[in-house]
């Protein structure tokens, strides 16, 4: 390492010119990118150790950053929402663990040869797949996203620079202290591989670095997520909110279309992939809205609706939705209804209103379903089954750095493939073009092997 490298090697907590952290980042994320399967995968083991060994220090200091968040709940200031999200149990940060012992067990994404093409004897063309290279991840309260991210960068080959919000800020020290540690230990990546940065401010400087960093990946509100896209030239990979749908058809089993929607909204209404409007087809809403009524208000939700709703349900308190309040990610438990009269009412509704995140169908009729997973144009559309299912782990992608609306480069849960680009190596033995040109040119033989 030169020496000018070695000065960027700093503490994440001491305070540093944010390019200087950025470009040192940069030089340990061409080491990382060569590392082989096993040395990523050993890190990775030892980097779960050493977050078992801090359990203590990082639980204390969540429980510092809840305490100071329960005030800004108190006051109005910071949603209930946030407020849950930031929070850590010993149950919650195990799995963050788990997660990260999870991230060693899947196929390394780099390196791979995808496609390889005989030109002419002696000429080879070989797609092969190579880290983004330099990764930064802004994200509002949610410590999982820590451990999340970073293994799977590492996996993946890349360095990354992490960006937390000041209301999960003790936290992500406590979390990157142990995850450096864990580098240290092994000694085969540098720490600077990993790092953070704090203050508002330091968001800007990010966004000011393109041609260092490769990738932007925010992970919060749309005010945070419309922000980085406009204040930026670095390629932004995510999602701005997360207004997500159940469609229950008129052909659905009304006790599974009840389960179904009470699991998306209740199971964890503060994320992303929780359901936020529940379409119902008028001829079976009838039956349905007092049941799904019944079963949400039990679980604590309040109900929003239509007018053909709060008719249906005269028993219950729903208050009418505007019409231009459709597209509402209330990321709570509010749950809004609308009774419309048909496949074709609930796409349309789907598509003027949605986030084109996740959407999911009710319904026993193979048509119908077949129909709403071709037309809906959403990253995750699913049948029967709930929308808190749209996730990179138990898509089986072990973490994921986000949720993805874009349709270039990655879209949905983005895991290890999605972190990942390619680039083109031709071998030749002594090739020249202008013997494939002219009147006795040679003739390319583009054989895939």
């Amino acid at each position: 390492m030169t020496t000018e490298v070695a000065e960027l090697r700093v503490s994440f907590d001491t305070v540093v010119d944010v390019e200087s952290l950025a470009l040192a980042a940069k030089h340990a994320g061409r080491k990382l990118a060569l590392l082989p399967t096993a040395g990523k995968d050993r890190t990775l083991l030892q980097i779960a150790e050493s977050l078992d060994r801090h359990a203590d220090q990082v639980l204390s200091a969540n429980a510092e950053d809840a305490a100071e968040a329960a005030k800004l709940v108190d006051r109005g200031d910071m949603s209930n929402a946030l407020y849950q999200r930031l929070l850590l149990t010993s149950e919650k940060y195990q799995g963050m663990i788990e997660g990260v012992r999870a991230v060693a067990r899947l196929d390394d994404p780099s390196g791979k040869v995808l496609a390889k093409t005989l030109l002419d004897d002696g000429l080879v063309l070989e797609k092969v797949s190579v880290p983004l290279g330099l990764l930064a991840i802004i994200f509002e309260a949610r410590p999982d996203a820590i451990t999340q991210i970073s293994s799977l960068a590492i996996k993946s080959g890349n360095a990354v620079i992490l960006k937390g919000g000041r209301e999960v800020e003790r936290t992500m020290r406590a979390v990157l202290a142990a995850i450096q540690d864990g580098l240290r230990e092994v000694g085969t990546i540098d720490s600077a591989a990993v790092t953070g940065v704090y203050g508002r401010a330091s968001v800007e400087e990010l966004l000011k670095l393109e041609g260092i960093i490769d990738l932007v990946i925010p992970r919060g509100s749309n005010a945070l997520v419309q922000h980085i896209q406009n204040h930026t030239n670095i390629p932004v990979l995510g999602h701005a909110d997360g207004v997500c749908h159940v469609y229950i058809d008129a052909a659905a089993d009304v006790d599974m279309a009840v389960a179904i929607a009470v699991d998306s909204k209740v199971q964890y209404p503060a994320v992303c992939n929780a359901v936020e409007t529940i379409l119902v087809h008028r001829d079976i809403a009838p039956v349905v809205l007092p049941a799904l009524a019944a079963a949400l208000e039990a679980k604590g939700v309040k109900l929003r609706g239509d007018t053909a709703t709060s008719e249906l349900l005269v028993r219950h308190t729903v208050e009418l939705v505007g019409e231009d309040e459709w597209h509402t990610e209330y990321g709570d438990l509010i749950a809004a209804l609308r009774v419309v009269d048909g496949l074709d009412a609930a796409l349309d509704h789907i598509e003027r209103h949605g986030s084109h995140h996740t959407d999911a169908i009710v319904t026993e009729d193979a048509a119908a379903a077949s129909r709403f997973l071709d037309e809906v144009d959403s990253a995750n559309v699913l049948h029967n089954c709930s929308t808190r299912f749209s996730d990179g782990f138990r898509y089986g992608f072990g973490s994921e750095v986000g949720v993805s609306t874009n349709k270039l480069h990655a879209r949905g849960p983005v895991g290890l493939e999605g972190l990942v680009t390619y680039k083109y190596r031709l071998l030749g033995s002594g090739q020249v073009v202008k013997d494939y040109v002219g009147k006795d040119a040679r003739t390319f033989k583009h054989e895939r092997l």
